[in-house]
């Protein structure tokens, strides 16, 4: 399953891409305009976009993604145009893959599960200055090895990849340690102080880790 953030302003094909995204068992965030998409982009694991949106061209946002901090985000475009130089233009702007409508949602899904394939051979997830290889399950800042434990790089990986959204700690516990585990939202605060002390953070104005009142923690800046 992956979070999937589907850039369509036709509200009829909008809900059929949705419905056929959620059946395969994705996470499905909505966005009619490109406006609307790029605060959803932090949580995205893949994008569906259309290349006809109200207040710009789909290959506008996705130009804006590749030059900014959304450079491997998996892109599948949507779009009517049909003719060979439309489809060269996508891809040359930073389309993964491209389908021409109609089409159907069985291809979809298949193009759409090739891309996140690919794109889970990038094993290394870089914010800043810190440095995240999930496939060894090593940590480094500013070059610097970080001696963490399994948790506490699980607990740092899952917030990196989803930076600036805040997670309860209720949700970090079931996507840490599991639906089954039988430990209390302090086990979270626990790992947060640890992650803090070996990231060297200041609490009152941390660089990663940022508490957020009432409610739970997020890491902050941009994916």
């Amino acid at each position: 399953m992956a979070t999937v953030l589907l850039v369509e302003d036709e509200p009829a094909v909008r809900l059929g891409v949705k419905l056929a995204l959620e059946r395969a068992g994705h996470r499905v965030l909505e966005a009619p305009s490109a406006g609307a998409a790029w605060p959803l982009l932090r949580e995205a694991e893949a994008v569906v976009l259309d290349w006809m949106l109200p207040d710009e061209p789909g290959v506008r946002l996705l130009e804006r993604m590749r030059q900014g901090t959304y450079p491997d985000l998996p892109v599948l475009m949507l779009t009517a145009r049909a003719e060979v130089r439309d489809r060269v233009e996508g891809l040359s702007r930073g389309a993964d893959d491209y389908l021409v409508k109609p089409f159907a949602t069985e291809e979809l899904l298949a193009r759409l599960e090739a891309l996140l394939r690919r794109a889970g051979r990038r094993k290394v997830l870089k914010r800043g200055p810190l440095l995240l290889d999930l496939e060894r399950m090593e940590a480094s800042l500013e070059g610097e090895p970080l001696p963490l434990t399994r948790r506490e790089f699980e607990l740092l990986a899952f917030l990196a990849a989803r930076p600036g959204r805040v997670y309860t700690r209720e949700e970090l516990l079931e996507a840490v340690w599991g639906q089954d585990y039988l430990g209390t939202p302090r086990t979270v605060d626990q790992h947060v102080l640890q992650l803090r002390e070996k990231l060297g953070e200041d609490p009152k104005a941390p660089r990663f880790l940022e508490t957020v009142r009432g409610l739970g923690y997020r890491f902050k800046g941009e994916g």
